[in-house]
């Protein structure tokens, strides 16, 4: 078995269970361009109930309240955030408020939210009822979207609330590895909160995780934020998106905002719409070819 320090060392620097806010229940491709979707992804949007709550100079609340009319202005078919959706414990007036400032988009496009280790799942489910696609696995919040050419499958690495680790868990796990086997060979990307790297706040299971996905040459890519920073890298020809924050950066280097995506068959355009922090490769653009 490899070590999660040997994937460490190889290069590596988290979307959990997504939960549907708004009209559809896939990332639709529409008939007007029915080769690619359309993805915007955020992460740490730490929203909590008091509007006026900061952090570091930041404030959540305004973050993205900016953020909402450029996802708007670019049409996508599908929100996705990645988990730390909550400020801190996942209070229920927390998930009230993010309700109320993602209001704007949910008749535009589905939204569709993974806890992460700030998120209290009961409560996040007590306002966010409605969870399309979910997959029966004890304990965990599991999804599947089709939306072709990709399909999107959102994995729960929610341990404690309000403590830092990640872990998937020997069931959804299992899910996983039965699921790949069955499905087709739609390109994948697997979604999650934690970050993929060998401390002791990272995803534990992590070694456990490649031994599945590495020989599945339908994974693509795993889309994940918890650390605030915006990078890609690769393991065994996998890429790895780390989003950027919403809410917050924890250093002056790093923007604060969210990330369209162009997703085709082959391959992922990501471009980088900062909000607040440094700016400075707002636009930006990567480009990523998927594995064969």
């Amino acid at each position: 078995m490899i070590t999660r320090r040997d994937f460490l060392k190889a290069g590596l620097t988290a979307a959990g269970s997504i939960i549907a806010f708004g009209p559809a229940d896939a990332l639709p491709a529409p008939n007007n361009r029915p080769e690619r979707t359309r993805v915007a992804f955020l992460a740490d949007t730490h929203i909590p109930e008091d509007v006026n709550d900061a952090y570091r100079g930041f404030r959540p609340c305004q973050n993205l309240e900016n953020a909402i009319p450029q996802i708007v202005s670019a049409s996508p078919d599908g929100v996705v955030i990645a988990g730390d959706l909550a400020r801190l414990e996942g209070k229920p007036g927390d998930y009230a408020r993010l309700k109320e400032l993602l209001t704007p988009l949910a008749g535009k496009a589905p939204v569709y939210m993974a806890p992460g280790n700030h998120d209290d799942r009961g409560n996040l489910l007590s306002v966010f009822d409605k969870a399309p696609g979910r997959q029966n696995v004890p304990g965990k919040h599991v999804t599947v979207t089709d939306g072709p050419p990709v399909r999107v499958i959102t994995l729960d690495s929610l341990m404690f609330v309000n403590k830092v680790p990640g872990l998937l868990g020997k069931a959804q796990r299992q899910w996983l590895q039965d699921y790949l086997r069955a499905c087709d060979d739609t390109p994948t990307i697997l979604c999650f909160h934690h970050t993929l790297a060998d401390g002791d706040g990272d995803l534990l299971d992590l070694p456990r995780l490649f031994e599945i996905v590495r020989p599945m040459r339908k994974v693509k890519a795993i889309v994940y934020g918890h650390s605030h920073v915006y990078g890609f890298s690769k393991y065994r020809g996998i890429h790895l998106i780390n989003l950027p924050a919403v809410g917050y950066s924890f250093g002056d280097a790093h923007p604060v905002g969210w990330v369209e995506a162009e997703l085709t068959a082959r391959r992922g355009i990501f471009t980088l719409h900062a909000v607040a922090g440094n700016k400075e490769n707002d636009g930006s653009v990567k480009r990523v070819t998927w594995r064969k």
